[in-house]
């Protein structure tokens, strides 16, 4: 590398790095974010209980709890991607990650439950721009032609930490028999003081040479890179000082978002398409499981833990089947085939409902979150890769955004849509949005749509240099 070194060269010798253990490092930093945020969600769903006893809450008054969640969440990704572009991948994902852990913290001292709805909101901002932070770092720094695999592989963090979270939650629920005026803050002390942990490793990850470059400062790029390759091996020629360069400005949010309308239209609706089916599916199905089914079936609140346990564990093993196929199948094939496979899976689940037996709905719901997992790791790290360095951020919070509206939406509406007309109207619409994330990417690759696997993200769009401030 050289002081000419431009953002392509720059991506080209970090595609070109073997596997060393400071790949390892950052799949496994970033990854144990995502699983602490996945903590956090579960911890919730376990602890909303015993909160809303203890504060003697009606169910309109636990439901609005996670309605304020998912809303922090929206607003979280939004701002947060954009901030990522503006401040960079590194300073971010340490300070939200402080954040959240800290707001989760205080909601565990919370003395009623207005602080509870204010802490949960600030600590879901937290956790909404960490979707847009991680899925951008691990993007810029995984060599292209394991791109895929290390990102679903960190995304499969997420049923890891579902498991974590609900052994913890029986732990701490009925093995120590805790009151409800204890259980609750219990768990989320924990879960955020767990996730300090976090905190040593990310602190030893780098700026993205990528987003760097992006922002005119290609020395600090070039010494990021060769200490990456020294890691790796490979021995250069220590980069030539560079004279400094004026620091290229990021667009403001609202700048961001219109230059994402204007010139990658496609590529942002194929995101929020993709977002917006697999979160109303997802969390939808979970509420429904919840409220409507699992109740109707039989299975009681003592057992409730092995089935999520049970459940998480086939969750994992379709993200990791994702992480196979991402790189070797291709980014249209995997992503289609696991969102009809995800229809089909709660056809399964609804086929399982039917019969009335909790056997047959743990069963089912094994698969069904099995294909389910599999679709949404996939989708992450396909919509990620489509947007420019300087724009990534702000791209894949808009879509993540988008994707939570659909959250709030199947949350509230299938236990409601089950309870006056019957599961199956609910099962239904939840296979329709799984069918519409499918047509947007069959749509995307029939019009042209860009195939990404195993090619440099430099090559994956055709955008201008952010012009100099």
């Amino acid at each position: 590398m050289t002081e000419t070194s431009t953002p392509e060269s720059l991506g080209a010798s970090l595609d070109r790095l073997p596997w060393s253990p400071r790949h390892t490092t950052i799949l496994l930093a970033l990854g144990a974010g995502w699983l602490f945020d996945s903590l956090e969600v579960q911890l919730f769903s376990s602890a909303v209980g015993p909160l809303g006893d203890h504060f003697h809450a009606s169910v309109f008054a636990r439901d609005s709890v996670l309605a304020v969640w998912l809303s922090g969440i929206l607003i979280g990704a939004l701002t947060g991607g954009a901030l990522t572009d503006r401040l960079g991948r590194r300073r971010m994902f340490v300070l939200t990650l402080l954040w959240y852990a800290g707001f989760t913290v205080l909601t565990g001292l919370s003395p009623s439950l207005g602080f509870v709805y204010v802490l949960r909101f600030l600590a879901a901002l937290g956790v909404g721009a960490e979707y847009a932070i991680v899925n951008a770092a691990i993007a810029e720094f995984m060599p292209a032609r394991v791109r895929g695999r290390a990102s679903v592989t960190v995304m499969n963090f997420w049923p890891a930490g579902a498991v974590i979270a609900a052994l913890l939650a029986y732990f701490l629920l009925d093995t120590l028999a805790l009151g409800s005026a204890t259980s609750w803050r219990y768990l989320f002390v924990l879960g955020g003081l767990l996730a300090l942990i976090v905190l040593y490793f990310r602190r030893r990850i780098p700026e993205s040479p990528r987003w760097l470059a992006a922002r005119g400062r290609t020395a600090e790029a070039e010494q990021i890179v060769a200490d990456l390759e020294h890691a790796c091996g490979i021995t250069r020629p220590t980069p030539n000082e560079a004279a400094a360069e004026p620091e290229r400005q990021t667009p403001s949010t609202r700048a961001a978002l219109g230059e994402l309308v204007r010139r990658y239209p496609g590529r942002l609706a194929l995101g929020t398409a993709l977002d917006l089916a697999e979160a109303f599916g997802y969390y939808g199905i979970f509420a429904l499981l919840s409220v409507v089914v699992l109740p109707a079936v039989h299975i009681g609140s003592a057992q409730i833990p092995f089935f999520y346990i049970v459940g998480n564990v086939g969750g994992l093993i379709g993200g990791l089947t994702a992480a196979a196929l991402l790189d070797r199948a291709g980014r249209r094939v995997t992503v289609t085939g696991s969102y009809l496979a995800a229809a089909a899976g709660v056809g399964l689940l609804a086929a399982a409902t039917a019969t009335g037996s909790g056997a047959w709905v743990t069963a089912a719901f094994v698969v069904a979150n099995g294909v389910a997992t599999a679709a949404w790791t996939s989708a992450y790290p396909t919509f990620s890769e489509l947007f420019p360095t300087h724009l990534r951020g702000a791209g894949i919070g808009m879509c993540v955004a988008v994707g939570r509206i659909g959250a709030i939406l199947g949350t509230l509406s299938l236990p409601d849509v089950a309870t006056r007309i019957g599961p199956t109207a609910s099962y239904l619409l939840v296979i329709a949005f799984w069918l519409v994330g499918a047509g947007a990417m069959t749509a995307y690759g029939a019009r042209g749509g860009t195939e990404a696997a195993g090619r440099a993200l430099e090559s994956l769009v055709p955008a201008p240099v952010p012009a100099p401030a």
